[in-house]
């Protein structure tokens, strides 16, 4: 729920009664205009192909162009993938939880995904070739955290009778205990793994698996279609628990799969390209406060479309200005981080 000064509209259910105390009813019955909120997310779209544009294009020789391109090409699809990914993941993982500063993170995939890594190296050392084999590696992550997950969560919300807030709090302390897990194996390694060890555990765009990115497309497609049904009630789940299940919603049900498909694509953005913690925080707030509306297709598209924008210009200044002595993972923690103080000193998300 968001305000903007005296006057500003809320969040902008009608039924929601929660998010009209305290304002003018016609302030809180208003719901954004689809043209106005088409014209914001073309616009965000034409800022998202200028930088995809100015990232093929700059400082480029028209006679290596060709190479350049195979080059680049690549980069800026996995960056686009990941913006997708953990983008509408945050929106759906926030709609789920109905708390607007909490990110999929917190499940503990990119956790596990540095425990996964590092147990690798320790017991089989960086020579073998599920660490210098990139397909195995993607394969080992995607298949270890989709499974555990599925597993996981899956018996977890059964166990907790269906409740989302237990699922949240045990994937926090799951979080803990893999972060305890990698520390120790780090501490007993030797200093040389270490140090090959840590450069898949940063998320970076400089070295992609090119070999990868059309199955994580594939891939995404097919949990998309398999949640279709899921993804059309989402504005519908907004209204709670209570409404949703008179209005006929299985909610149970749809939270559950709703939950797996969101750590199926944060799985598919961290294998891919490392852990982004984050950058789904900072474009789905983003989003809802330039829409500051409950319809979720346009707040899915507007994170999508930040993140695309986002990732891109930041790359694009990793490349060019820092000259690759900075990830791009790292200004997006820099920043996730201060924008998370603000969102709770200034109360805008709530």
């Amino acid at each position: 729920m968001m305000t903007a000064g005296k006057t500003a509209t809320r969040y902008d259910h009608p039924t929601a009664s929660k998010q009209t105390r305290g304002i003018d009813p016609a302030l809180a019955m208003r719901v954004p205009s689809s043209a106005s909120s088409v014209r914001k997310i073309t616009a965000l779209a034409v800022f998202s192909l200028i930088a995809a544009g100015l990232y093929m294009l700059v400082s480029i020789n028209p006679k290596y162009a060709a190479f350049a391109f195979r080059l680049r090409a690549p980069k800026l699809t996995a960056m686009l993938i990941t913006a997708f990914a953990i983008g509408g993941a945050t929106i759906v993982f926030q709609t789920i939880i109905n708390n607007n500063i909490v990110t999929p993170c917190l499940l503990g995939m990119n956790s596990l995904y540095t425990m996964v890594h590092t147990i690798i190296v320790f017991f089989f050392n960086t020579a073998s070739v599920a660490f210098t084999n990139r397909n195995l590696s993607f394969a080992i992550d995607l298949v270890v955290m989709s499974a555990a997950s599925t597993v996981i969560y899956g018996w977890l919300f059964k166990k907790t009778n269906y409740n989302v807030l237990y699922v949240l709090l045990v994937g926090t302390v799951l979080a803990n205990l893999f972060t305890s897990v990698q520390s120790t194996l780090t501490r007993v390694m030797d200093p040389n793994e270490y140090d090959a060890l840590l450069t898949t555990l940063v998320a970076s765009f400089s070295k992609v698996n090119a070999d990868v990115i059309a199955f994580s497309l594939a891939l995404m497609a097919v949990v998309m279609f398999a949640l279709r049904r899921e993804l059309s009630l989402l504005n519908v789940i907004t209204l709670g628990r209570e409404r949703a299940v008179n209005l006929g919603v299985d909610y149970d049900k749809t939270i559950r799969r709703l939950l797996l498909g969101v750590t199926i694509f944060i799985t598919i953005a961290t294998a891919l390209v490392g852990p982004i913690s984050f950058l789904g925080l900072i474009i789905a707030n983003l989003s809802r406060q330039l829409f500051r509306t409950y319809r979720h297709s346009y707040l899915i598209a507007g994170s999508a479309l930040f993140g695309m924008a986002s990732l891109v210009a930041g790359q694009l200044i990793v490349e060019h200005v820092f000259v690759y002595s900075v990830p791009v993972s790292v200004f997006v923690t820099v920043g996730g981080g201060a924008y998370f103080l603000f969102l709770l000193t200034r109360g805008k998300a709530v």
